[in-house]
């Protein structure tokens, strides 16, 4: 089974590489399902119902998000009843939508995707990451051949944390939220994929996707400034996973295409 994971899409310009490069790279490289992060997809905050339609139109069949995903008020109705889009699982159980989600990747097949939100230097979770994803974990036990888990996180350390609480219990455990891809990819010593963040599918000219120049101003004159999408340089960031019958990886591989063709 061949799985492509999507990091943060940030804004139209994330949204355009992802019309132009995911039809070409489902078709070179077999990949059975796709999933995108994208808490950043409208203007960089959150996410609308119109854009998860469109995104599923070229491709993607599921959806993970983070601490702008109730920017857009809109989305709220929505994630009552969605089967797309999954919100991190350590909310309060109150909160609209739900943490862990089963899709069908082919005949006989499923994915439980699981979404979680680190607590540290972050804003909406409430809970802890490790006992939700645990929670998830056995509440789904024995109904899926593969688990991929998107650990929505600012610190390192606890996105690293949760890739080894997890060595051997999920299929894949994928960073997103920093926006910068790292060079961590492995598969842990008990078969689960890991990396500690996957990387923004958006503006590279910038600042984490915002225009650069605004960006730079905000540190320097330590004043609020006006939130700009960036331009130039567009990359899709993602993460090329292979699974086994068994549900541990195989492998996994960083994917980077620009806008207009491949880096």
């Amino acid at each position: 089974m061949k799985i492509l994971f999507i990091g943060d899409v940030f804004g139209e310009p994330g949204r355009q590489v992802v019309r132009e490069r995911l039809p070409l790279i489902r078709k070179s490289q077999g990949v059975d399902f796709v999933i995108a992060n994208v808490e950043n997809a409208a203007h960089g905050r959150g996410v609308t119902p119109k854009i998860l339609s469109e995104l599923q139109e070229v491709g993607v069949q599921a959806f993970t998000a983070g601490n702008h995903l109730w920017d857009n008020h809109e989305i709220i109705p929505y994630i009552k009843d969605s089967r797309v889009l999954v919100r991190p699982a350590n909310y309060l159980e109150s909160a609209p939508g739900r943490g862990a989600m089963l899709f069908e990747v082919y005949a006989s097949v499923r994915l439980l995707l699981i979404s979680l939100e680190g607590q540290r230097l972050m804003g909406n979770a409430v809970s802890s990451p490790f006992q939700a994803v645990d929670r998830e974990l056995e509440r789904f036990k024995g109904r899926a051949e593969a688990i991929l888990v998107d650990m929505h996180a600012e610190t390192t350390s606890e996105k690293r944390a949760m890739g080894w609480h997890l060595d051997g219990k999920v299929s894949a455990v994928v960073g997103t939220h920093t926006h910068v891809p790292t060079a961590d990819e492995e598969v842990l010593p008990k078969g689960t994929a890991y990396i500690t963040d996957v990387g923004m599918t958006g503006p590279y000219h910038s600042v984490i996707g915002l225009d650069r120049a605004i960006a730079v101003k905000r540190f320097v004159d330590q004043m609020p400034a006006k939130f700009e999408v960036a331009n130039g340089d567009v990359r899709l960031s993602a993460v090329l996973l292979e699974i086994e019958e068994s549900g541990k990886a195989r492998s996994i591989r960083r994917v980077q295409e620009k806008l207009g063709g491949v880096e």
